[in-house]
């Protein structure tokens, strides 16, 4: 760790440090950070763990890329960052860390929510200078979050105080109204009106998906790397029968595309 932390500090040496390092900036290295992320994410789907490994390190790196840049504005080092982590799982885990004893995996969830809403309390009064300032529960739910896995977030946010529906049944409702509106919306070809409802639906499929406990975001994501491996089924048993996908109808592609289903799930 120090050794990582040694090459950061001389890749940003105004003096003989890398021209690239040296310019970045937060927002510069803010993208790669968010890559990095998903890469991880990757290699775990892949059960890869070499490049777990490698991958962990990249992010790894952005860590202590961003905690340079900090030091040299005097705002914070990496160990004010591993202090501050440290500090909060202590505070987070009290039935490991102190005397506080828990019964159930429910009451260790309610125990840690309600931490987290403490510390989101804590932090809006810092910024505002005033303790009796109003926090919302949807305080923190970072904006640059995909917006899948922030819709979720934020309704599973609003549950915790009591808005939502009870079951799906209302979902399933909604959801075939909002269905509805989409269409209307297209008919008009007003553009923001077809966006706007078409934002509502994805909001209450995402809805429905909490409420049967699925991830949206990882459900996408498995319906992504299904559509690939089907096309590029498809576009092998094209070259094999040296047919043009661009010149081939769609009545024929669409038997490929169930040929490639059927091969896939041999």
């Amino acid at each position: 760790m120090d050794e990582l932390l040694d090459v950061m500090r001389r890749l940003r040496d105004p003096a003989s440090g890398c021209a690239w390092d040296i310019e970045q900036t937060f927002d510069s290295i803010a993208p790669y950070t968010i890559e990095e992320a998903y890469e991880v994410v990757d290699a775990i789907e892949r059960k890869d763990r070499v490049d777990l490994r490698d991958e962990l390190g990249d992010l790894l790196l952005q860590v202590v890329f961003h905690a340079q840049i900090a030091s040299e504005e005097n705002a914070f080092d990496f160990d004010d960052v591993a202090t501050s982590i440290v500090n909060k799982m202590k505070r987070r885990h009290p039935h490991v860390f102190g005397d506080t004893s828990v019964s159930s995996t429910e009451e260790l969830n309610q125990r840690w929510e309600a931490e987290k809403a403490r510390e989101r309390q804590k932090k809006q009064a810092a910024s505002v200078g005033s303790a009796t300032t109003l926090a919302s529960e949807l305080d923190g739910v970072a904006k640059n979050l995909p917006a899948l896995k922030r819709a979720d977030k934020l309704q599973r946010r609003a549950a915790r105080v009591g808005f939502d529906w009870p079951d799906q049944s209302p979902v399933w409702d909604k959801l075939e109204e909002e269905s509805a509106e989409f269409k209307s919306a297209v008919k008009t070809g007003q553009q923001n009106d077809i966006e706007d409802e078409l934002g509502d639906m994805l909001f209450t499929l995402v809805n429905l998906a909490r409420h049967h406990k699925v991830d949206p975001e990882t459900a996408l994501r498995r319906a992504n790397g299904k559509f690939e491996a089907r096309f590029r089924v498809v576009e092998k048993l094209a070259s094999e029968r040296s047919m043009t996908m661009q010149e081939t109808d769609l009545a024929t592609l669409d038997a490929l595309w169930d040929e490639a289903k059927g091969e896939l799930k041999s």
